[in-house]
């Protein structure tokens, strides 16, 4: 059975030299979920390991907030966040 996805997010900026990647989410989104970023050139799947809001860790970020998420390779703004659901 195919992992369901839901959009959780969209990537509105990117920090090429710390690999960070800005996301104004329209879901909540809990450290430790398994995400796919998407895009015209982007197929990242990953574990949302390292959040922040306003350069602090945090645990869980909510609907409406914009956080910084570590994330392995380039992506683009406008790539769409989604959490795998299992």
């Amino acid at each position: 059975m195919e992992a369901e996805k839901k959009k959780v997010g969209v990537v509105t900026h990117f920090y090429g030299k710390i690999n960070v990647a800005i996301v104004d989410l329209e879901d909540t989104l809990d450290e430790g979920d398994m995400i796919e970023i998407s895009g015209p050139t982007t197929n990242l799947q990953m574990t949302a390991d390292s959040i922040q809001i306003e350069h602090e860790n945090v645990k869980s970020a909510k609907k409406g907030q914009s956080i910084g998420l570590q994330v392995p390779e380039k992506v683009k703004e406008n790539d769409v966040v989604y959490k795998i659901v299992q």
